[in-house]
């Protein structure tokens, strides 16, 4: 097979397949100034090329009480209550702050963002408790009062369960 068949075959372009052929990926002779390829080898190369290719489907999320205490979550459990807190929903949503000793925040960012401290703690209490419930299987949270110019609390609750379905897909 020549060099122009096999990129066809291939569907590469005539240059891939002579270094192929330079650099011992398929098996092929120089005859007369023109590669002669052996199409076993070349089947196998393009077999090859469609493994590493081939896309793995991402792996569902399941939200169930093992993966929400694998990111982080604590149980609770009482009466007829089976529920996982996630009291770092804020990690989750993407708002890292840092506080002075005196537990005030000394600075904010939200989504890499700087953001000013008054409304980071208007962020923080947009959302009061983050949990799931084992009987229902999803996700809950009791919003607070503030509200934040830079985001909504649907956004600040959107970025939570991203966070969340994020942190379980890296599992």
């Amino acid at each position: 097979m020549n060099t122009t068949a096999a990129a066809h075959e291939a569907h590469v372009t005539v240059d891939t397949i002579r270094t192929w052929c330079r650099t011992g990926t398929v098996a092929a002779v120089k005859t007369a100034g023109r590669w002669v390829i052996d199409t076993a080898s070349l089947a196998r190369r393009i077999t090859i090329g469609a493994m590493r290719t081939r896309k793995t489907a991402p792996r569902p999320v399941v939200y169930s009480v093992e993966t929400m205490t694998a990111i982080g979550g604590r149980r609770w459990q009482k009466n007829d209550m089976d529920r996982v807190y996630l009291n770092d929903w804020a990690e989750f949503a993407g708002i890292e702050v840092s506080h002075y000793n005196t537990g005030n925040i000394s600075s904010a960012s939200y989504q890499g963002d700087g953001i000013s401290n008054s409304q980071a703690y208007k962020l923080l209490g947009s959302i009061e408790k983050v949990w799931f419930d084992a009987a229902d299987g999803k996700l809950h949270a009791r919003f607070g009062y503030s509200e934040s110019r830079v985001a909504s609390r649907d956004e600040v609750w959107a970025a939570v369960v991203a966070g969340i379905r994020t942190a379980i897909a890296a599992l």
